[in-house]
């Protein structure tokens, strides 16, 4: 990034778990350090950890909860989900609420707590830093990224994405060349440029899944998380917020 023009270099899509871990374990290009934006939670909540009586640290909890299968995972979010009533059967983390995701437990529509079951152990085993959770490498850096959070601020509710390709519509391709118009004038709080090349902008469009927008989308909030620290802009610590080292926090939330 510069001059607040954030340049999308390429795509790489990874059709395996393994294949990522490799990206994740290769080192960085010529030294410099790689701050990375994960579509993925970083932390349970505090409430649902101490319902359990799960261990305080971070670390201790994540190895805890690697070590249990799926189905073991879902039989203990729902007995905890079916003691609760109706409307709040989640316990959340602090930072959903502003930034309108889904709790950490849920095991369907969408399955983060799968995602964070997949992605954290890796990012452990790789040694990335997570920035007030878990010290690593100093040039691999991963931050708990939303897209969703910066697409709701362009597009509000519309719809600009689904698996169901019955379901990839006018309407959300409209939805998401209004995101790539807003995101290349810089009309996002954010305030930051993003520099595609007129192939680079196609491809984003016709993906009609999202995953590829999604993935630009992150890069965009790493980008700017990376200048707040560089800026040493509130705590200094990649713009977020004090925050509860259990949960974790999205960043630009």
């Amino acid at each position: 990034m510069q001059r607040g023009v954030v340049k999308l270099d390429r795509l790489e899509k990874f059709e395996t778990l393994d294949a990522f871990q490799t990206f994740l374990n290769a080192p960085t290009p010529f030294g410099a350090k790689c701050v990375g934006g994960f579509d993925l939670p970083f932390g349970l909540p505090r409430e649902w950890i101490e319902h359990m009586k799960w261990p305080s640290s971070w670390s201790d909890v994540m190895s805890l909860y690697a070590s249990y299968s799926r189905e073991e995972l879902r039989h203990f979010f729902k007995a905890f989900c079916d003691s609760r009533p109706t409307g709040s059967k989640f316990a959340h983390r602090a930072t959903d609420l502003p930034a309108g995701s889904s709790s950490s437990m849920k095991w369907v529509n969408p399955p983060v707590a799968w995602m964070m079951h997949a992605g954290v152990p890796l990012l452990r085993a790789a040694q990335w830093t997570l920035p007030a959770m878990c010290n690593g490498h100093p040039d691999r850096v991963a931050l708990e990224a939303y897209p969703g959070l910066l697409a709701r601020e362009i597009v509000k509710q519309r719809s600009y994405k689904s698996d169901d390709k019955s379901k990839q519509t006018q309407d959300r391709w409209l939805a998401r060349k209004d995101i790539l118009h807003a995101l290349d004038l810089g009309q996002t709080r954010l305030g930051l440029r993003l520099k595609l090349s007129a192939a680079q902008h196609d491809s984003l469009l016709l993906d009609g899944s999202g995953d590829s927008l999604d993935a630009v989308l992150c890069l965009v909030q790493a980008a700017w998380a990376n200048q707040q620290h560089e800026l040493g802009t509130g705590s200094g610590l990649y713009g977020l917020p004090e925050f509860d080292p259990l949960e974790g926090w999205i960043v630009t939330a």
